[in-house]
């Protein structure tokens, strides 16, 4: 899955001059150890662009969630989208540990899985997530 996932968008960004060689090295050596640093659990629905942006209050209080982006996937994706612009207050992902608990190290995946929407980002929107994105492929 990480295959199908990380190649195409970081071909497309070395293409288009937003990725170097070395980056690639850097994304084939991390999906190689993918299998190590991820916990295995069966794929959950995921809303796939679950950013503060993409919940709102109805005006009954109700808790909403829009614009989803809909795959299966690993849970701690949708979490790692919460924390990669912010906006979601700690209560939050204590309710979601108490209701579903993430595995163990979950805080410490975080950014890797954060790759995925940075080089969306890359392509949408250009270099700026370029660092970013050399940052975390250097700390795993």
């Amino acid at each position: 899955m990480a295959v199908q996932r990380f190649q195409p968008l970081v071909k497309q960004s070395f293409d288009l001059g937003l990725l170097g060689r070395e980056d690639i090295r850097g994304f084939d050596r991390l999906i190689g150890k993918l299998r190590n640093l991820i916990p295995e659990e069966d794929p959950s629905l995921l809303h796939g662009d679950l950013w503060s942006g993409n919940y709102i209050t109805a005006s009954n209080g109700e808790a909403c969630l829009i614009d989803p982006a809909v795959y299966f996937g690993h849970r701690e994706m949708d979490i790692a989208m919460t924390k990669l612009f912010g906006g979601f207050s700690p209560a939050f992902y204590l309710s979601y540990n108490e209701e579903y608990p993430l595995e163990k190290g979950w805080e410490k995946r975080l950014e890797m899985n954060q790759l995925y929407p940075l080089l969306v980002h890359l392509i949408l929107f250009g270099a700026s997530y370029a660092g970013q994105i050399r940052y975390i492929l250097k700390s795993f």
